[in-house]
């Protein structure tokens, strides 16, 4: 009775060796990636304390790393054109900046052509006038000095007033007496004193 059960817990022990044996092999050629059975023992291993690898979808799918590194690809594509687009925006942006700095340039550079011309033409109208006040200062010098006033008299009192200016400049440059006071002593003392007055005001 003893020796029929020695051989039967002798039978069960060898039954388990065997199925040890068996699923060891399995994991061995599983390892050896000859066939694939992790997956489907995956309840037992947990038991065992073993961790199962995370089943991938269409692992069976030859193109699978290279989509996964197409995919890689693709994102590494989109964040370099993502900086691109940054890049050409700051570019944008400056050529603007540029341009609004030429343009106000360009308007500075008018604005001093604009007062240049300005003043070359100020400046030519003063030496036109400059010039013709000596002529007109000349004319009546060589007039006889009651024709001379008469013909004053009949002018603005500011060219009048120019006009004795310029003569008495002409004569101070060229050392002789100035025909202007004379001229004065023709004129209606009323007039004589107001032109007096203005040329005081404003030498």
């Amino acid at each position: 009775m003893a020796g029929s059960a020695r051989s039967g817990l002798r039978i069960v022990l060898l039954i388990l060796l065997i199925i040890v044996l068996f699923l060891g092999g399995l994991l061995w050629f599983d390892f050896l990636g000859i066939i694939n059975v992790r997956y489907r023992f995956a309840p037992v291993l947990k038991l065992v304390g073993l961790d199962t690898p995370v089943k991938l979808e269409n692992a069976d799918d030859l193109l699978l790393l290279d989509r996964e590194r197409l995919e890689k690809q693709i994102k590494a594509l989109d964040i370099r054109g993502e900086g691109l687009t940054g890049r050409e925006a700051g570019i944008v942006l400056k050529e603007a900046e540029v341009q609004q700095k030429l343009e106000t340039l360009a308007e500075q550079e008018k604005s001093l052509e604009d007062r240049g011309k300005s003043f070359n033409d100020r400046l030519k109208e003063y030496e036109d006038r400059s010039r013709n006040l000596q002529q007109a200062s000349a004319y009546f010098t060589g007039m006889p000095p009651k024709d001379a006033v008469d013909r004053l008299l009949e002018m603005e009192d500011q060219d009048i007033i120019d006009i004795f200016r310029t003569t008495e400049e002409i004569a101070k440059a060229a050392g002789t007496d100035s025909i202007v006071s004379y001229w004065f002593s023709l004129m209606p003392a009323d007039r004589a004193a107001e032109l007096n007055r203005k040329m005081l005001k404003k030498p």
